[in-house]
């Protein structure tokens, strides 16, 4: 995945998105609805450009859902290639590049990689938590990637997300303001044991927006991220 030039529409996987690299214009955001493609085997998405009257203005009045963090505390992993890894499975791994007031590539494995996968409050849905220490190792972030039509069943299923991102010890939050900029395409959901309700999950998250800064006038952009962790639907 290479860092986006321009602002295009561009086609990647199963999505058409718009390109979220520094130099874009954060004051226009574009939204993003589902249809059907004809020129390949998925679906694109579809941009639609709104324009923000004003920018401090309307990041107040959006007042972003901040997913609450089910995990504060970044536990990194400490097994080695020979020992069980629990907490992300086997196959635990991230990947992304981010952009702007958080600039880094994101490449966690499952001995580098904290996840927690459970139900969201209210039993719509799920969220799913991964996190990691980036650069000098002094940094902590996490990613919550939340799924309102998230299921047991979502395998193959495209669903509209919202995502806050977190560095933590510095305070510091960035959110999508509803679910019209985010969507995760569920690519793998296998259940671990017959009735553990453990499963292990896969899937691509794409923005076509960035993601403001809460109190702040900042943001990041999170065009592509892949990843692979547990879900438990017992916890809560």
């Amino acid at each position: 995945m290479g860092e986006p030039t321009g602002r295009h529409v561009f086609c990647s996987n199963r999505a058409h998105f718009g390109n979220n690299a520094p130099s874009s214009n954060i004051n226009r955001p574009y939204t993003l609805r589902k249809i059907q493609k004809k020129c390949a085997t998925s679906r694109y998405f579809v941009l639609k450009l709104s324009v923000l009257v004003g920018l401090g203005t309307t990041l107040a009045a959006c007042k972003p859902a901040v997913e609450s963090d089910p995990a504060p505390e970044v536990a990194a992993a400490s097994a080695t290639e020979e020992e069980p890894v629990l907490h992300c499975g086997n196959d635990g791994q991230l990947s992304a590049d981010i952009y702007g007031a958080i600039t880094t590539r994101l490449e966690w494995n499952k001995n580098e990689l904290a996840c927690n996968g459970m139900p969201r409050p209210g039993g719509r849905g799920a969220r799913l938590r991964f996190a990691g220490i980036v650069g000098d190792g002094e940094r902590h972030i996490a990613i919550i990637i939340a799924i309102p039509e998230l299921t047991h069943d979502s395998s193959g299923t495209e669903l509209e997300s919202n995502v806050t991102l977190i560095e933590e010890g510095n305070g510091r939050f960035f959110s999508t303001p509803d679910l019209n900029n985010c969507l995760t395409d569920i690519t793998s959901l296998v259940a671990l044991g017959v009735s553990s309700g453990r499963y292990s999950i896969s899937g691509v998250l794409y923005c076509v927006s960035p993601l403001p800064e809460i109190n702040g006038k900042s943001s990041v952009s999170i065009p592509e991220l892949h990843f692979s962790g547990l879900m438990d639907w017992g916890t809560s």
